[in-house]
């Protein structure tokens, strides 16, 4: 989801600026006692679903709709929104505008809650490290902590939350960045864990977002002492810009750490990263696709790291891309292969599902199903649903399976924001409707179940 910045000279509609008042509605009702979030006083109870169950929903015959828990309270008012999902052990953490959940999903077909922390911003986008959970806070708030509530907003970046305590997360800190975090990604060296944050801007008059910014943040966060987080470095990877009406920062970078490279979607560009010094990343090729592409939003290598998938979020989120009358290369994938040390552009992939007109629907948080041999990946596609596709043949990608509700019956975005594979299962963070879990047994995704992770977060890849 990106919020109104400048794109190639033009402003791009703000899907949530009505989420902004209601959240500061929100935050000033929280009672502003100690510094400390508090989880919800009872696990919230969880329903398991099916399609038959959905209204309008459909899935291709080799995904089964297994589970859904819907948002329950603290985190289910109008403009709480599920965001980015993380998972670690038996775990799952499911962001959201209102603060962020984790559930227990040692049995994925009946995951349950096991904890909700009030902590309003948007979009909260999560990562999981050890015994640290880490928010991106999008939005200026009057301070850094959870019930920061009154005084001038000029405050927004990461919050930090030991989450040892499963059922009591912890705040334990937090860092102010220029232009706030839109999301982030860590990139864990030893004792020391840097965290890339990615934030659009500028914002003309801001007192958080001043003009020019093509800033990639890099934070330092000592693993002993995440109280102690800094930014370390501001490294810029757009020096022609400094006077450009281009200039935006970065929306998404994904690092994968093994290969000491990152592929970074910076809204007009894509970009492929030298990160062997992880605190001076080094720009090794920069992509541009003014044809076809708005804005560059996320990116994911293939296991080998010889391909990347950049997605364009035509619209920001809020609009409808997946109509007879939007092309099949815009709103969608393109797929590169890296070759000689360069990216070479073999294709295009949009779902083959044609959507209603008033169903936002557009390429947007994905992740590889890991099977050996095979390039697949699973991916939201807000209300197109989720689609899981094969770009082995990166000249012709195709869909092998989806989940697609029906449209939402009210105004506004919905669908799924996330959606990844994890340890046999599909988890999808529904803005509206929920946590889904979903299962395809398919003869090219069964290998995938025999890879086990230990923990994920989608923007730090690792090799399976």
């Amino acid at each position: 989801m990106s919020r109104g910045t400048k794109v190639r000279g033009t402003t791009l509609r703000a899907a949530l600026v009505s989420a902004v008042l209601v959240l500061a509605s929100a935050c000033a009702a929280a009672p502003a006692a100690e510094p400390e979030a508090a989880p919800s006083a009872e696990p919230a109870p969880a329903t398991t679903g099916s399609p038959e169950e959905e209204s309008g929903a459909q899935t291709s015959p080799n995904v089964r709709h297994v589970a859904n828990v819907p948002r329950t309270a603290p985190l289910n008012g109008e403009e709480d929104f599920n965001t980015d999902l993380a998972f670690q052990g038996d775990y799952a953490y499911v962001g959201n505008f209102g603060g962020f959940a984790i559930y227990d999903i040692g049995d994925p077909e009946k995951p349950r809650v096991v904890s909700q922390v009030s902590c309003p911003a948007q979009q909260n986008d999560v990562t999981i490290h050890g015994d640290l959970l880490i928010l991106s806070i999008d939005e200026p708030r009057a301070g850094p902590e959870c019930d920061a509530a009154d005084g001038p907003r000029a405050w927004e970046g990461l919050r930090i939350f030991d989450v040892s305590d499963k059922r009591s997360p912890r705040y334990v800190g937090a860092v102010q960045t220029e232009c706030g975090s839109h999301t982030h990604t860590m990139v864990p060296a030893g004792e020391t864990l840097y965290v890339y944050v990615s934030s659009p801007g500028p914002e003309p008059g801001s007192p958080t977002c001043p003009s020019p910014h093509e800033l990639l943040q890099i934070v330092e966060v000592p693993l002993a002492a995440p109280e102690n987080a800094k930014v370390v470095a501001k490294p810029n990877l757009f020096p022609d810009r400094a006077t450009s009406d281009l200039d935006s920062g970065c929306h998404d970078i994904t690092a994968y750490p093994e290969k000491k490279v990152a592929a970074a979607a910076c809204f007009g560009d894509g970009m492929l990263l030298d990160i062997s010094d992880p605190v001076n990343p080094r720009v090794l090729q920069e992509l541009t696709d003014t044809e076809n592409f708005q804005i560059w939003h996320s990116a994911t290598f293939n296991n080998e790291g010889t391909k990347v998938v950049f997605g364009d979020e035509l619209g920001g989120g809020s609009q409808a891309t997946c109509d007879r009358n939007t092309p099949q290369t815009k709103g969608a994938n393109a797929i590169y292969d890296l070759v000689d040390g360069r990216l070479e552009k073999r294709g295009y992939f949009k779902i083959p599902r044609e959507q209603q007109q008033n169903e936002n629907c557009v390429a947007h948080n994905g992740s590889l199903i890991p099977v050996p041999g095979k390039d697949v990946m699973v991916q939201s596609w807000y209300q197109g649903g989720v689609s899981i596709w094969d770009f082995t043949d990166s000249a012709a990608p195709k869909e092998i399976g989806f989940f697609d509700r029906g449209p939402f019956p009210g105004d506004g975005i919905a669908g799924t924001w996330s959606a990844y594979y994890y340890n046999g299962y599909i988890y999808s963070s529904d803005i509206r409707a929920g946590l889904d879990v979903l299962k395809i047994d398919d003869p090219l995704t069964d290998p995938a179940a025999k890879v086990k992770m230990d923990d994920f977060n989608v923007q730090t890849q690792q090799s399976y």
